[in-house]
C-alpha cells in the first residue's frame, strides 16, 4: 500500500511512458544509477519491470527515509537502497550493489530544480564515470531556442524561479553543448506527455 508514503504526483504522471523508453534504451545495460531518486516512487516502478539490471538509487541524505520507505513497501530483488549524493560536494557514489561500474545513469525532473553550476557539475561527474557507450538518460521539460514550448511550461518555470531564482527550465541547446564538452553525444530524443522530453546521451570512445 502507498497511502501513508511520501507522494509526488509528478513522479506518477508519466511513469508508464518513461518506462517504455527505458525498457528500449536500457535493454543492453546492466547497472543503472538513478540520480535524484526523490520520493523513491520511480525506482520501485522501474526496477522490477527492467529486471535484468541493477537499479541503484541516490539522493541527498534528507530524502533517504522516503526512498527507503517506498523500497520497504515495494521491494524488488534488483533495487538497491539510496547512496548519499550531494552534487555540491560529493563524487559519484560507488556502486555497492555489484563490483562493476555503472553503464547507465537516469535522472528525472532534476535539471530544472538545481542551479546551473550544479547542472555543469552533474555532467562533469557523469561524463567522467560512464564508460564508452554508456548512456545518460534525462527526463524533464526543456526550452527550444530560448523559448517555452507551451504555456504550461512557462507557468511552471515562473513558479520554479519564484521558489528559487537559481532554478528554472533549461534550454535544450545549452544542455546539448554542455554534454558534448564531456563526450556525451545526443543519441535519441523522445517527445513525452505534458510537454516533457527524454534525452538519451551516449559516451564517446576516448581519443
Amino acid at each position: 500500500m502507498t497511502a501513508n508514503l511520501p507522494f509526488s504526483q509528478a513522479c506518477e504522471n508519466n511513469k508508464q511512458p518513461i518506462l517504455s523508453v527505458l525498457q528500449k534504451e536500457l535493454k543492453d545495460s546492466l547497472h543503472v544509477l538513478e540520480i535524484g531518486s526523490g520520493t523513491g516512487q520511480h525506482s520501485v516502478y522501474f526496477a522490477p519491470r527492467i529486471a535484468h539490471l541493477t537499479w541503484q538509487t541516490s539522493d541527498v541524505v534528507n530524502n533517504h527515509a522516503s526512498i527507503n520507505a517506498w523500497h520497504a513497501a515495494h521491494p524488488a530483488a534488483n533495487l538497491y537502497a539510496p547512496l548519499a549524493f550531494n552534487l555540491a560536494h560529493d563524487p559519484v557514489p560507488v556502486n555497492k550493489a555489484v563490483a562493476a561500474p555503472y553503464d547507465a545513469v537516469f535522472m528525472a525532473n532534476t535539471l530544472h530544480i538545481i542551479s546551473w553550476p550544479l547542472v555543469e557539475q552533474l555532467f562533469n561527474l557523469v561524463g567522467g564515470v560512464l564508460p564508452a557507450h554508456g548512456k545518460l538518460i534525462v527526463y524533464g521539460p526543456f526550452n527550444e531556442n530560448g523559448h517555452y514550448t507551451s504555456g504550461s511550461n512557462q507557468q511552471f518555470d515562473i513558479s520554479l524561479r519564484q521558489r528559487d531564482v537559481n532554478s528554472g527550465i533549461r534550454n535544450f541547446e545549452d544542455i546539448i553543448e554542455l554534454a558534448e564538452q564531456h563526450r556525451l553525444i545526443l543519441n535519441e530524443r523522445y517527445a513525452m506527455p505534458a510537454n516533457n522530453q527524454i534525452l538519451v546521451f551516449q559516451k564517446l570512445l576516448s581519443d
